[in-house]
C-alpha cells in the first residue's frame, strides 16, 4: 500500500522549548479522569514550573493528568509565543495573559485547518480543488501571522467552514479512486463497536466515534479520520498508513503495537506496546 503523501511544514509542529507554556495556562482544565483537577482558563497550572516546563511531565498519566499526554498544539504556542507576542513573556508581563487566553484556541484551531489542509494538497485525486487549496492555505497562513486584535476579530467560523469544504470535496475525490462504495460512518457512533480485521478502506470516518472499538487489524488505508473519536480505540497491527486526516493527538489518544502501522510524519505514541 503507497502511502498518501503529507507535507506540513515544521512551523505547524509543537516546540514546546519556544513556548510560554500556553497551554498549561490558557486552557480551562475539569476535575475528571483526563485531569486531577480543576482550572479557569488563564491560571496557569500548579504543575507549570518558572521556566515554563512541567514539573510532573514524565509521570503525567500516573499523576491523573491523561489529558495533558494526548494533547498537541499543532505549533500554535511557539507562534503565539514568538511571533505574536514578540517574545513576550506573559509572567513578566501578567496583562498578557487575557489576550493570550483569547488568542490561543483560535491559532490552535487556525493551526489545525492548516495541517488538514497541507495534507489535502498533497493527496493525488485532489487535483480539482488542489488551487482553491492552496489559497486558503495562504489566506490562513497569512492571518496567523499578523496582531493578536486581527487574530481576534477574524470570522473564524467562515474560514472554517470553507476550509471544510475543500477538506470534503478532496476527500471525497481521493477516496473513490480506491473503493466504488466506500462505507460511510460519517459522524457515526462505533463506540466499543467490535471491527477486528474490519475491510475500512476509503470509509468515511469523519467526526465517528471510536471510542474503545476494536480496530485490531483493521484496513483503515485511505479512511478519512478527520474528527474521528479514537479514544482507547484498539489498533493493534492495524494499517493507518495513507489514513486521510489523521492527527498525532488522535493516535496519542489510542491505544496501538509494534504492528500499527501510521504515516510515516507522525510519531509512534510512547505508551503504545
Amino acid at each position: 500500500m503507497t502511502a498518501t503523501p503529507r507535507t506540513p511544514p515544521e512551523e505547524l509542529r509543537a516546540d514546546c522549548a519556544r513556548c510560554f507554556g500556553l497551554c498549561c495556562v490558557t486552557l480551562p482544565f475539569t476535575r475528571s479522569s483526563d485531569f486531577a483537577l480543576t482550572k479557569p482558563a488563564g491560571r496557569p497550572c500548579v504543575n507549570l514550573a518558572a521556566d515554563h516546563r512541567c514539573t510532573i511531565h514524565s509521570r503525567l498519566a500516573g499523576s491523573g493528568f491523561t489529558g495533558c499526554t494526548v494533547y498537541e498544539c499543532l505549533g500554535a504556542g511557539q507562534k503565539l509565543s514568538q511571533h505574536t507576542f514578540g517574545g513576550r513573556d506573559w509572567r513578566a508581563d501578567p496583562d498578557l495573559v487575557p489576550l493570550m487566553t483569547a488568542a490561543y484556541p483560535r491559532m490552535r484551531h487556525l493551526h489545525e485547518l492548516l495541517w488538514h489542509l497541507h495534507h489535502a494538497a498533497a493527496l493525488p485525486g485532489a487535483e480539482p480543488v488542489r488551487a482553491r487549496v492552496t489559497a486558503a492555505i495562504a489566506t490562513l497562513d497569512d492571518l496567523t501571522h499578523q496582531d493578536a486584535d486581527t487574530l481576534l476579530a477574524a470570522d473564524l467560523p467562515t474560514l472554517h467552514e470553507s476550509a471544510a469544504e475543500l477538506l470534503r470535496t478532496a476527500s471525497d475525490l481521493t477516496r473513490r479512486r480506491h473503493a466504488s462504495r466506500p462505507r460511510d460512518h460519517h459522524r457515526g457512533d462505533l463506540t466499543g463497536r467490535a471491527l477486528r480485521r474490519a475491510d475500512l478502506r476509503a470509509a468515511d470516518l469523519r467526526g465517528a466515534l471510536l471510542l474503545g472499538a476494536d480496530l485490531t487489524g483493521a484496513d483503515l488505508n485511505h479512511a478519512d479520520l478527520l474528527g474521528a473519536d479514537l479514544r482507547g480505540a484498539v489498533l493493534d497491527g492495524a494499517d493507518l498508513s495513507a489514513a486521510l486526516f489523521l492527527t498525532q493527538p488522535q493516535l496519542n489518544a489510542a491505544r496501538g503495537d509494534t504492528a500499527t502501522r501510521i504515516p510515516d510524519d507522525l510519531a509512534r505514541p510512547s505508551h503504545w506496546t
